[in-house]
């Protein structure tokens, strides 16, 4: 589950992200795997955010199904919230 918040006011250019990832997922080693592998997928599409939504923070929620799911799943995962989730600003009309 993602959550995409406002930019930031102050201008800052890069998306800020953060990730729960609660004990419903499981066991401390459990829930380590699971973020460390969001963690490192996410890296692949936070350059993406950034130029659709700059100082935007995104915040990362594992369900418990993430602690049985492949990296490959995750990634999947992932990639169709994200492209749910932002929405490509299209030109202005003249």
């Amino acid at each position: 589950m993602l959550h995409l918040g406002p930019g930031d006011p102050s201008g800052a250019s890069s998306v800020r992200v953060g990730m729960v990832v609660s004990r419903a997922v499981g066991g401390a080693v459990v829930r380590n795997r699971v973020r460390r592998r969001l963690r490192h997928l996410v890296r692949e599409h936070v350059d993406g955010l950034g130029s659709s939504a700059p100082g935007s923070r995104l915040v990362v929620r594992a369900l418990p199904a993430s602690a049985s799911a492949s990296y490959g799943e995750l990634g999947r995962d992932l990639a169709r919230c994200l492209d749910r989730l932002v929405v490509p600003t299209q030109p202005a009309r003249s």
